[in-house]
């Protein structure tokens, strides 16, 4: 597999493909895709009916790109972003295939119903007028090809004239050759052909039987996308000028107007909350268990639910920018980026339908010509053996078969058993299952090849700062003088702080509000660059300085041996000290460090247990690197220090010789390292340009979201290899017994409408084998 990243681009685009039905389709609409002078590169899904195009000119082109697929059977259109309810839209349109489907299955139903009682009374089991002749049959046959079977039939041959059969193909194939046969013995007796007009009945049945449950499963697979679709509601609450309330379509707002939400609204849009507080369930989007805390200043993303009270919100993004749309683009996007295992699937499904007419018409004159003549007497055990369906009615088929009715039902049997449709569904059910699983728990894999990647991964490469620690520093301790109190030091250094924006400053400040501390007004402050930050506050004399231990030292402060002693244990402790002092009186020492995630320790021992090789790379200093590694079992072989983006970039390529390397980081300077790595991940609390860089984005701040997303990708690998070994297995097995492999020695025979269910059932078995996914 390459390494190279597929662009994501405003020449990007996702196609929504009607007229596909297995592999061959796949291989035929790609064929075309690839062909075309517009595009770079194609790759379709046949679960989802997409297909995910690099168009290499301007995005007019794409309309002569739609309109050469559409005349070649495969009616396209552009997937529209502009709103969620383009998803709903979507369902629909499902819905009303499936029901189509059930319509033309319960019309084939009916008919095999006609079609089995007519049995019944040619064997006398019954006794109805009209029912059983031979016109009667007739009837029934032509009625099932003009009626549930013209769709299958019209693809079928259209697909046949431009020279891309499909499964459509081999069924249409089938059931006309023993229409065709039927007919001609009806009208002209004297040739002595048999008569197969129940054949086209059971066929179609069973065929439309398949694609129902077929296409009922496969809806199923795409039902997380749906319910992420779900979370953006239709309407949001906009206020006026004059601060009225009014309820319109989410597609009306625009950035920088207000809109209120109550207590269990959904969020529409993405936006800044300016009044009020409340708690926010984002579970949905991220997998995080514990609410966000929302009050003014902080942004939401649409999606989310309110909990607890009313908040305002100002609308920042709408449409295809929020947070909900970019997360479905980006699935749809993925299940429709092929996984490079399916190549080997797709590229057999592409010439499988002209081997199966080859093999169809060979065993059509072996058993005319030759097999009749060597083995005489299955003649007489192909009309009443194992799977035989004529035996109840001898004007239907002659009492001793002939070798042209037998070499007619073998060659129907191979044109219907072969099943594409399997090889083609195969993968796509499996990336479609796994993509939609894993963006319900706030994973999002960049395509199907991103997911077989990280099933290979064996070296897991981890930033420190924002990936394996919080990414913002905490008050961790105090040391306070003998003389002073814990509060007050905070008090003092908080309120001066105020107008600061320093990390550090960030730190004191949060760690005041959490203990409910007042801050006072600031009089006067002056920034020292570097050093710190000295002034005056209400209600307090003199002047208090925050900042280094060095600086504030040197600005004259008492400091003797004890504090001196404290100052280099607390410089032990922790990330930074940071000093406060009152005139020239030191108060005490603030330790504050970036904290290790929660989950940090738990993922990393998870990924060891199995069988990662990890190591630490951070661009901080060696003391706090090697502190943190000790915390999490790194050996000091596995850690690297004071690195740069360019550090980053070399050391992981040097490890890319002992396997393919996973990049786990966050921030801008991760950006080379990950698009570099043979399986990037960016934390989804980092930066926008991390996030875009990588293959996997975890969302959230949950850590162990790494082992239980590799993990999905080794078992949706395991699926796939199972369902290629069945389909291919099922092709290898059925084909040989269709063409009549064991009829001389076991008398084993398969009926055509026997091979179309067996057909049918193969593709439904893969599917529901992509659906346990969802089990584990």
């Amino acid at each position: 597999m390459s390494n190279k990243k597929i662009a994501q681009s405003k020449n990007s685009i996702l196609l929504d493909v009607d007229g596909m039905k297995c592999g061959s389709c796949v291989q035929a609409v790609e064929k075309i895709l690839n062909n075309h002078p517009g595009v770079n590169n194609a790759s379709v899904n046949l679960v989802t009916k997409t297909a995910f195009i690099e168009l290499n000119g301007l995005k007019s082109s794409l309309t002569d790109v739609i309109k050469t697929l559409s005349s070649k059977g495969f009616p396209s259109k552009e997937r529209d972003y502009q709103t969620i309810s383009n998803n709903i839209e979507l369902e629909k349109h499902e819905n009303q295939n499936l029901w189509n489907k059930w319509r033309q299955l319960i019309i084939a139903t009916s008919l095999l119903i006609l079609s089995g009682m007519g049995h019944l009374v040619e064997g006398q089991q019954i006794s109805i007028p009209l029912i059983g002749s031979l016109p009667f049959h007739a009837a029934l046959a032509t009625f099932a090809l003009l009626g549930p079977g013209r769709s299958i039939l019209k693809a079928g041959i259209k697909s046949a004239i431009v020279f891309s059969p499909t499964m459509d193909t081999l069924v249409s194939l089938g059931v006309m050759s023993a229409y065709l046969a039927s007919i001609t013995a009806l009208i002209w007796p004297k040739v002595g052909w048999p008569c197969f007009f129940n054949e086209p009945v059971m066929l179609l049945g069973f065929v439309l039987l398949g694609r129902f449950l077929e296409e009922r499963a496969r809806v199923n697979t795409g039902t997380a996308l749906k319910e992420l679709a779900k979370l953006q509601p239709d309407t949001a609450n906009l206020i006026l000028e004059n601060n009225e309330i009014r309820e319109i379509r989410i597609g009306a707002l625009r950035p920088g107007e207000k809109i209120q939400l109550l207590a269990g609204d959904r969020i529409p849009v993405d936006g800044l909350v300016i009044k009020g507080n409340s708690a926010i369930d984002i579970s949905s989007l991220t997998g995080e268990s514990l609410p966000l805390e929302a009050s003014p200043g902080v942004e939401l993303p649409s999606g989310s639910l309110n909990l607890e009270s009313t908040i305002i919100l100002e609308v920042q993004k709408i449409g295809s920018e929020t947070a909900i749309a970019k997360i479905i683009s980006l699935v749809e996007e993925a299940q429709a980026r092929k996984a490079p295992i399916q190549g080997l699937a797709d590229k057999v499904a592409g010439i499988f339908c002209y081997g199966v007419t080859t093999l169809a018409f060979l065993t059509f004159l072996f058993w005319w010509k030759i097999g009749t003549k060597i083995w005489p007497r299955v003649l007489e055990v192909s009309n009443t053996g194992f799977m035989q369906s004529h035996h109840l009615h001898d004007h239907l088929i002659n009492t001793t078969q002939t070798p042209l009715g037998l070499s007619f039902q073998l060659s129907i049997a191979v044109l219907v058993v072969a099943c594409p449709c399997a090889l083609g569904l195969a993968t796509p059910t499996v990336i479609t299952v796994a993509s939609g699983e894993a963006a319900k728990r706030g994973w999002l894999f960049k395509g199907g090849d991103v997911i077989e990647m990280a099933s290979k991964i064996s070296q897991i490469v981890f930033d420190k700062t924002g990936t394996l620690t919080i990414g913002r520093p905490l008050i961790v301790g105090f040391w306070e003088h003998k003389d002073s109190q814990r509060n007050e030091m905070l008090r003092l250094a908080a309120s001066i702080e105020q107008e600061s924006r320093h990390p550090l400053a960030q730190a004191i400040i949060q760690e005041a509000h959490k203990k409910e501390i007042r801050l006072e007004k600031v009089n006067s402050s002056t920034t020292f660059a570097g050093k710190g930050l000295a002034g005056k506050i209400n209600n307090v004399e003199g002047c208090i300085r925050v900042g280094t231990p060095e600086w504030i030292k040197s600005e004259g402060v008492n400091w003797n041996e004890i504090i001196e002693q404290n100052f280099m244990l607390s410089k032990r402790k922790s990330q930074s000290v940071v000093a406060v002092a009152l005139e020239s009186t030191l108060l005490g020492f603030f330790l504050i460090d970036d904290q290790l995630r929660k989950d940090a320790l738990l993922s990393i021992n998870k990924l060891r247990s199995r069988g990662f090789s990890l190591s630490l790379f951070s661009g901080d200093r060696d003391s706090a690197v090697l502190s943190l590694g000790k915390k999490l079992g790194f050996s000091s072989k596995q850690i690297e220090w004071q690195m740069l983006p360019s550090g980053k970039l070399n050391k992981l390529n040097a490890l890319k010789k002992n396997g393919l390397v996973a990049m786990v980081g966050d921030g801008i300077n991760d950006a080379p390292a990950l698009a570099s790595a043979d399986l990037g991940v960016a934390i989804g609390t980092g930066t926008q340009i991390a996030q875009d860089s990588a293959d996997l984005v975890l969302l959230g701040e949950n850590l162990e979201a790494l082992p239980n997303a590799l993990q999905l990708s080794r078992e949706a690998m395991l699926k796939i290899k199972q369902n290629l070994a069945w389909a291919f297995g099922y092709n290898l097995i059925a084909l040989p017994i269709a063409a009549g492999l064991l009829l001389p020695s076991s008398g084993l025979l398969l009926s055509p409408p026997l091979a179309a269910l067996l057909m049918a059932l193969s593709s439904i078995s893969v599917v529901f084998n992509a659906l346990s996914l969802k089990s584990t």
